[in-house]
């Protein structure tokens, strides 16, 4: 088997076409990519990235050139499991969640698409294979946006083909919250698939009154109504805010993911490739998903995770995140009639333009 030669890292900071809101990040306007390629002794090479909102990446990109690399170099590249374990401890003390796993998650991301170009398959078909074709929602990162905004920009989302939207929330005062979702509704109609998040944004008794106010709504769930951490309290909302609950995109642990579901704290776990460890702890965490009858979701990095999503029999909307690299891909996912189809092509198929990035997006 082939054994890994080179790993190079780097990172780009990519600007936004529009600045986006939401309730605890504040104004964004660019964010930063850590990309990982991955060259094997047969001269195949495997892609992977992750990114961090606002700040971070250069710690990201640090932990993999100084305390990753190393440690790969040698190794046969198909054994992503025993490497995936080798990366976990070398950083655990340091880590165990964080800038560590979204380190490991571009690394096993490349190793994974390296795999699949090795073998001449697609990953979702490497991993199993459910169905190609996944349903997609648009992220919308717009809490600031006025509400003849929100309804463009809605209306621009249907004509890119999303036939399910999510909105944020969160604003100082719920009523406008209540206002804004009310507009959305009305624009949408009936029973249009519409979600909400809240970016971490209240404490359970306020998420409870959210949870009122907005139940006249008929929303597919409530996202991240309060922080990750608190347990219990998410706990409580699912008992009694009577909506189903998201979450998982601040969870980045395979353990984290088990203790929420076993708290009975989510209805839809949310996780994300590119910081809960890469498709290797994604899979786990669809597995300990389906293990418990809950549907999943998922957050950002879209053109990979559709993979790990159209594998995944208990599945619901994957999210197209408002954090895009259509600009510098050469080969972005088509929305058509509310779907996104996983592509055939070996690996993940995702071709970033890296001269196209040194060029723009120098960080």
């Amino acid at each position: 088997m082939a054994t890994i030669e080179r790993v190079q890292t780097d990172l780009f900071r990519v600007p936004l076409r529009t600045m986006l809101t939401d309730a605890m990040h504040g104004p964004m306007v660019a964010f930063d990519l850590i990309t990982v390629r991955v060259l094997d002794s047969d001269g195949l090479l495997g892609t992977g990235y992750t990114y961090t909102v606002n700040h971070g990446g250069a710690a990201v990109a640090t932990m993999i050139e100084r305390d990753l690399a190393d440690a790969l170099i040698g190794v046969e590249a198909g054994r992503i499991e025993h490497l995936w374990h080798t990366m976990w401890w070398r950083l655990h003390y340091a880590g165990r969640g964080g800038h560590a796993t979204s380190a490991i998650s571009a690394v096993d991301i490349a190793l994974w698409d390296l795999l699949g170009r090795r073998a001449g398959l697609p990953l979702w078909v490497l991993f199993g294979g459910h169905d190609p074709r996944v349903p997609v929602y648009a992220g919308g990162i717009d809490l600031e946006l006025p509400v003849d905004d929100l309804r463009r920009q809605a209306d621009a989302f249907l004509a890119e083909g999303f036939r399910a939207i999510k909105m944020k929330v969160g604003r100082a005062d719920l009523r406008e919250d209540v206002a804004r979702v009310a507009a959305m509704r009305e624009h949408l109609g009936a029973g249009f698939p519409l979600m909400v998040d809240a970016n971490m944004r209240w404490s359970v008794d306020e998420a409870l009154r959210a949870c009122r106010a907005l139940a006249p709504f008929d929303l597919g769930w409530i996202e991240e109504p309060t922080i990750p951490d608190d347990v219990r309290g998410y706990a409580r909302i699912v008992r009694e805010g009577h909506h189903p609950i998201a979450g998982g995109e601040n969870l980045h642990t395979l353990y984290e993911f088990e203790h929420a579901i076993r708290s009975e704290a989510l209805t839809l776990p949310e996780p994300d490739v590119s910081n809960i460890g890469g498709y290797t702890t994604f899979r786990k965490v669809a597995a300990l998903a389906e293990a418990n009858n809950l549907r999943l979701t998922s957050h950002g990095v879209h053109d990979l995770t559709v993979h790990a999503m159209a594998a995944t029999g208990t599945r619901t909307y994957m999210e197209a995140h408002g954090f895009g690299l259509q600009e510098y891909m050469a080969d972005p996912m088509a929305i058509i009639d509310g779907h996104v189809r996983a592509p055939d092509t070996p690996g993940h198929g995702v071709l970033l333009d890296f001269d196209r990035l040194a060029h723009a997006c120098a960080a």
